[in-house]
């Protein structure tokens, strides 16, 4: 009752705000229409609703500004990150509701930060990172300033002239000399941590009206326009709107992005920044939630799998883009998010999801280049429909990723089923828990997460690519040859070389529709060439349970033996091993409610190491994964030819399966005239033929000759056979 009552009063709300301080990163008619119209929609309603209950509870609690001493997950640490987006809410609910407890309570909370920021120092708990003053790291602090002057713009109004010169010259000011000037190692980055600092220092700049702060915050300290907001819209992202550091950290980047960008449309409108770089903006809030799962972003390099898009960044995102575009697919994306912002792109998304005009978000196959130019790889992301729920194959073929990156060129990542089937461990980090080195990257994402054995792609003499050298990494980048991703056929090929000195490696996945099948199957060619002779490993890490294996095993029951010493090696449990024929080289595991079937052709003289995650990890920072590992030992040159077919069903309500078996009954491989000529033998005597060219030119004809017939195709792959499959 008390909220709707609320929602009611809201409805009728026009503040009488006190003269000087109009705001200047949401107009003071933009908040009048906020605080008139915005009852009317359910989720802007609920928000502010939400938003009043947050901050009632912070009023009750009273003001703490403690002494910073705690890193991520500590008490301090926490405080001022409650403390932010308390500054934050307050602000904005006393423009929404006229009421002047909010504003009151930003009044004090600034007055109290005015008093202590010009007392710090470096932060006691700062580690290899740029140290904050009022965070361990100087990127908590840029977070600060950003949550901060949007929160004292809005009620700044309210305060006296001498409090707005306390507040001003004591914190906000001080705060944005240190992340500039005070800091120019990370304010003239090219990094996620100065885009940061770039919109609190411009957004601050534009709130104070010192157009010397937005210029350097656009520009760079020296106004060259070689560092600065734009040129990070020139450098981290592609053509396509991906994020150098991949998904999770697009994610992370995409608040200042579009904060900054929209404060700079609201003061400079003739710089037409969301039509800067052929809207790369916009572009990149697209691309965001094109990589992912149910919601959940693709965890490659330093990620944690449990993001989604249920973050306040992609609130935001989401509400700015949709103001810009009126995309209804968007309003799609916010419906599922279940939440808005209180802003005037978050009033019309709750408005128009209101009137009925939500389209489903255009999930499809794409290709996002990666680098400035487009042209350092790639990430292909290959969907068999537009459902959340479809099968989704992702093969990173990206550029290194600059510290955040893993040493995984050519990897790939599976979703059926609503679940991750083939996986990708991510980053060693328990976000905040101060109990796991305050939250910060574990010394297991150098030793295991980043290292090549911990992803699914070839490691050779058990050495992670570029030797795990990040510098080394970053010149060489894979070469996309081939996408498509349409029709019942889709691929992707990707190429590398100088991961290792005298390797180069070309992978081909091809997603393979068959009627009566309800997910593709999936073929996955790795062909390696190399000078000299190599141990080749080949792990596949997968989420599931094993159900059976088509060859023996011979188990460690006894012992569990490490797998290796360097290279995340010395954090591989070994389990059992095998040796691989042409006919038997089958696993089956069970993910969910499904049965995966992974088929291999591995080089002569391979074996199949089963194993787990978690070796040599006395503090249990590790998950503990299973995985399998092809071996070869003593090989210039290599084909591995696998398949991995989803099939049949388990209900243990009803304590029944389905499909439990196979349907895939031979699979073979065989060299070719320029291609590689895959067979796939299905029970009942129906056969699959996949030719995988050498010349990937999409208008190169190719012909093959299959059974004394001799067929033709155009471009890098090829189908025949097989009358059940799809048109």
């Amino acid at each position: 009752m008390r909220g709707l009552v609320f929602i009611a009063a809201l409805a009728l709300a026009t503040p009488a705000l006190a003269q000087g301080g109009a705001p200047t990163l949401v107009k003071s008619e933009q908040f009048d229409t906020l605080a008139r119209e915005g009852g009317r929609y359910p989720l802007f309603a609920a928000e502010l609703q939400r938003m009043r209950e947050d901050i009632d509870s912070a009023i009750r609690a009273g003001i703490r500004v403690p002494m910073p001493k705690d890193p991520g997950g500590g008490f301090t640490h926490e405080q001022h990150k409650h403390n932010y987006r308390t500054i934050y809410g307050a602000g904005l609910l006393y423009r929404l509701t006229d009421d002047k407890r909010y504003a009151e309570h930003v009044r004090a909370l600034l007055l109290e930060y005015a008093k202590l920021y010009p007392t710090l120092g470096p932060h006691p708990a700062k580690a290899n990172q740029t140290a904050g003053r009022l965070f361990w790291q100087s990127l908590n602090d840029s977070v600060f300033l950003v949550h901060a002057i949007q929160g004292y713009d809005a009620a700044r109004a309210a305060f006296s002239a001498a409090d707005r010169q306390r507040i001003e010259e004591g914190a906000l000011r001080p705060m944005a000399r240190f992340l500039s000037e005070g800091s120019p190692e990370v304010f003239n980055r090219i990094h996620n941590h100065a885009t940061w600092a770039n919109a609190a220092v411009g957004m601050t700049g534009y709130v104070l009206g010192d157009r010397d702060m937005v210029e350097k915050a656009l520009l760079g300290l020296d106004k060259s326009g070689k560092a600065g907001f734009l040129r990070q819209l020139d450098l981290l992202f592609s053509p396509d709107g991906y994020y150098a550091e991949g998904p999770y950290y697009q994610r992370y980047a995409l608040q200042p992005f579009v904060l900054f960008a929209a404060a700079i449309q609201a003061n400079d409108p003739e710089r037409r920044i969301f039509e800067y770089r052929d809207a790369v903006v916009l572009k990149a809030v697209r691309a965001a939630i094109q990589l992912t799962y149910q919601g959940y972003f693709f965890p490659i390099n330093d990620a944690l799998p449990d993001k989604s898009l249920r973050t306040e960044e992609l609130y935001q995102g989401v509400a700015i883009a949709y103001a810009q575009t009126r995309d209804p697919g968007l309003l799609s994306i916010a419906e599922w998010q279940g939440r808005t912002v209180l802003s005037p792109g978050g009033l019309l998304v709750a408005r128009d999801l209101a009137a009925g005009k939500a389209r489903p978000f255009a999930f499809a196959s794409a290709l996002f280049r990666d680098g400035p130019q487009g042209d350092q790889g790639a990430l292909a992301v290959l969907r068999s429909g537009p459902e959340t729920g479809a099968q989704v194959l992702v093969a990173k073929n990206t550029a290194q990723g600059m510290g955040h990156g893993h040493f995984d060129k050519l990897n790939w990542l599976l979703y059926d089923n609503g679940n991750a089937v083939v996986t990708d461990y991510g980053s060693a980090r328990f976000l905040n828990i101060e109990a796991k080195d305050g939250g910060r990257y574990l010394k297991e994402n150098d030793s295991w997460a980043q290292q090549t054995i911990a992803h699914n792609t070839l490691v050779v003499d058990e050495a992670s690519h570029f030797q795990a050298k990040e510098k080394a990494g970053e010149k060489i980048a894979p070469v996309q040859l081939a996408f498509h991703g349409e029709g019942a056929t889709r691929w992707s090929i990707g190429e590398v070389k100088g991961a290792y000195p005298d390797v180069a490696f070309r992978r081909a996945l091809v997603t393979i529709e068959l009627e009566g099948s309800s997910s593709p199957l999936v073929l996955d060619l790795l062909r390696v060439r190399a000078g000299a002779s190599h141990r080749y490993d080949l792990p596949l890490h997968f989420n599931g349970h094993i159900i059976d294996a088509g060859f023996p095993l011979r188990s460690n029951p006894a012992a569990r033996p490490v797998l290796g010493k360097d290279f995340g090696y010395q954090h591989i449990w070994v389990d059992a091993v095998g040796g691989l024929g042409a006919d038997d080289a089958r696993l089956t595991w069970m993910t969910g409610n499904r049965f995966y079937s992974y088929r291999m052709l591995p080089p002569e003289g391979a074996q199949l190491i089963l194993a787990e995650s978690g070796a040599n990890d006395p503090r249990f920072n590790l998950r503990r994964e299973p995985m399998l590992i092809q071996r070869v030992d003593a090989k210039k040159d290599a084909v591995f030819v696998s398949l991995l077919e989803p099939h049949g069903a388990y209900d243990p309500s009803a304590e029944t399966t389905a499909g439990g078996t196979s349907r895939v009954a031979k699979l073979g491989h065989r060299r070719t005239d320029g291609a590689e000529l895959v067979t796939v033998a299905l029970a009942g005597g129906r056969t699959i033929h996949i030719a995988i060219a050498d010349d990937p030119a999409a208008g190169t004809a190719h012909s093959v000759t299959i059974d004394g017939k001799v067929q033709r195709w155009t471009g890098p792959v090829g189908r025949f056979g097989g009358q059940d499959e799809k048109k």
